[in-house]
């Protein structure tokens, strides 16, 4: 069987450097807020070119943390609106409405699944507070006419960078494109943590010791307490870790981009319609390899007969889910044809050139 990723695989590239660190975290004594996460941080914000690096519990957490310090911050209020497209893993989504603000779903392009840049403008009204963009399946989502739209409107632009570590857009990375920006480090991620781990990046001072506090217990200082905060913190194992394999973050989406390219040259059954490679490949570290078919239940089971291991991100649009049943009855039909469509392929830094050519003769036959 050719896994849809190999996390084993992945982390035994790095056991010898993780085995080391573990230990010495392990004799240090000290598990929490402590060196290894202030050299994660330090060296996660020199990567993004940002200010301030934020280490959070996870990726949920940090966009939910972002919204809640601008709610501290006086700079949104509950039941404001923020945008964001209709087709994204849940977690966008959560995030707005467990601060008490209202999600405003845009469709995305269905050439890039990344939201729609020209469709948001006429969903802006006089409650809505900022635009969430996802750099959904580790494609950079970016222009100068959000930029205008948000300096035209007063909005913020909040990244969702959970599937795009190290993409860039015009020479800038992911992460440093809008006003803050929530990672996660899921383990399946191109940078993944042995465990949920996440954080936050931004250049903004005030919001990032907002932040800081609001993760700590609402608390800047032991025991006093100025917000009614949230545990959500990143642990010394985790960021020693996390620190290791950001070293070789770029080598390994390199890899990623080039299995992404064999896929897009050497596939070639019409009943596939293939992602969009941009012309700036920096754009794109292929988190997901994503292609589309009215056959998607069929080609399922023939990869999986013939030991290739898929899988769907994602079968239910966020407008479909029983937690938003509010919304059930709404049509956003690119999306539903997406998430009807999708399915993804293996994709990883560890996959092998006949592993790649398997997956191409098989879909070139079905």
């Amino acid at each position: 069987m050719i896994k849809f990723l190999d996390l084993q695989k992945i982390n035994l590239k790095h056991q010898e450097e993780i085995e080391a660190k573990l230990l010495q975290v392990f004799q240090s004594g000290w598990y929490l807020m402590g060196k290894e996460l202030n050299s994660f941080e330090q060296n996660l914000a020199s990567y993004i070119g940002t200010h301030h690096a934020i280490g959070v519990a996870n990726g949920l957490d940090a966009l939910r943390l972002i919204l809640r310090a601008y709610i501290e911050m006086g700079i949104m209020n509950t039941s404001d609106e923020v945008i964001v497209p209709s087709n994204t893993y849940i977690a966008s989504i959560l995030a707005i409405s467990d601060n008490g603000l209202v999600p405003v779903l845009v469709e995305p392009e269905i050439t890039t699944y990344n939201i729609n840049i020209s469709k948001i403008e006429e969903k802006i009204t006089s409650k809505t507070k900022a635009i969430l963009i996802v750099h959904l399946y580790g494609r950079a989502v970016f222009s100068q006419e959000l930029k205008n739209l948000a300096q035209k409107y007063n909005l913020k632009i909040i990244e969702d960078n959970a599937q795009a570590i190290g993409g860039e857009w015009n020479g800038i990375k992911t992460g440093n494109l809008g006003d803050a920006a929530g990672f996660s480090f899921y383990p399946g991620k191109n940078l993944g943590a042995l465990g949920d781990a996440g954080a936050i990046t931004t250049n903004d001072e005030e919001l990032a010791k907002t932040i800081r506090a609001l993760a700590n217990y609402g608390s800047n200082k032991k025991y006093v307490n100025i917000y009614q905060g949230l545990n959500s913190r990143l642990d010394e194992i985790q960021a020693a870790i996390l620190e290791i394999k950001l070293k070789y973050i770029d080598e390994e989406n390199e890899i990623r981009r080039e299995v992404a390219r064999r896929y897009i040259s050497e596939i070639s059954n019409p009943k596939i319609i293939l992602p969009e490679n941009p012309e700036n490949e920096s754009e794109h570290v292929w988190h997901i390899f994503l292609i589309r078919t009215e056959k998607r239940e069929e080609l399922q089971t023939y990869l999986t007969e013939n030991s290739i291991q898929t899988l769907i991100h994602y079968p239910i649009p966020p407008h479909k889910q029983e937690a938003y049943k509010e919304w059930n009855t709404q049509s956003f039909p690119i999306s539903e044809k997406i998430h009807q469509e999708v399915l993804s392929l293996p994709i990883s830094p560890v996959m092998e050139a006949e592993e790649v050519t398997k997956i191409i003769e098989l879909l070139n036959k079905f």
